[in-house]
């Protein structure tokens, strides 16, 4: 089966159309296909940071920027974050038919999966070995979302501005442990005027008065 994934560089697309924004054909059954493994990946957690790995670092189907707009779009509304990942990227990619692929390949092996392991944990739930292994897997999902903090944080948090709003949020939902409706209400305004300052294209300077000197004129 060949790969008609694009080429991808330090998490960017190699092809110059990718880097320029413009979104590249994947068929619903890649979609399916990425997102299976992205589930199948991640035993103990870490699904944002497999979900970065796969769709930016190795697909490069979304930027950093892209995909954490949207990790925080789909954070922001009800439901599991993933499954609206899945959707968000599907749609994004290829329409509905990409997001039911998204969303299938997202759900459908590891439930069937959870279903198995679970009859198996019922039986062997009081062994110390099985808890050890649980608990490498916890530490590798631990790992893979710190590394995708550092990766995106890298090419995110390039200003003063953005590091301010990353330390507040910080503070206010992670150690004060506001509830995330109350911290977007405060950072989330500023954050948006500072985007659309960034965004608005600047305004041309008016050309001054010529000091051209013509023969035959004096120079005032």
């Amino acid at each position: 089966m060949n790969d008609i994934s694009p080429q991808v560089v330090d998490g960017k697309a190699a092809d110059p159309a990718a880097q320029e924004g413009e979104l590249p054909k994947v068929p619903a059954w890649q979609l399916a296909v990425t997102f299976n493994e992205i589930a199948l990946s991640s035993f103990g957690g870490g699904l944002s940071a497999w979900s970065r790995e796969m769709v930016v670092s190795r697909r490069g189907w979304m930027t950093d920027a892209e995909f954490l707009s949207a990790m925080t779009i789909c954070r922001i509304l009800p439901g599991a974050n993933q499954v609206n990942v899945a959707v968000f990227v599907g749609t994004k990619l290829a329409g509905a038919r990409g997001a039911a692929g998204a969303l299938v390949g997202l759900i459908t092996v590891p439930t069937l999966l959870l279903v198995g392991i679970a009859a198996i944990y019922a039986i062997f739930q009081k062994s110390p070995i099985l808890h050890h292994v649980l608990g490498g897997f916890a530490a590798a999902a631990i790992a893979m979302t710190l590394s995708m903090v550092w990766r995106t944080g890298r090419s995110t948090l390039t200003s003063v501005m953005p590091i301010l709003l990353f330390a507040a949020t910080f503070v206010l939902n992670g150690i004060l442990r506001w509830p995330l409706w109350w911290t977007l209400a405060i950072t989330a305004p500023i954050g948006i005027a500072w985007a659309w300052r960034q965004a608005a294209p600047a305004k041309p300077t008016p050309p001054g008065p010529s000091l051209e000197v013509t023969p035959g004129s004096a120079a005032p």
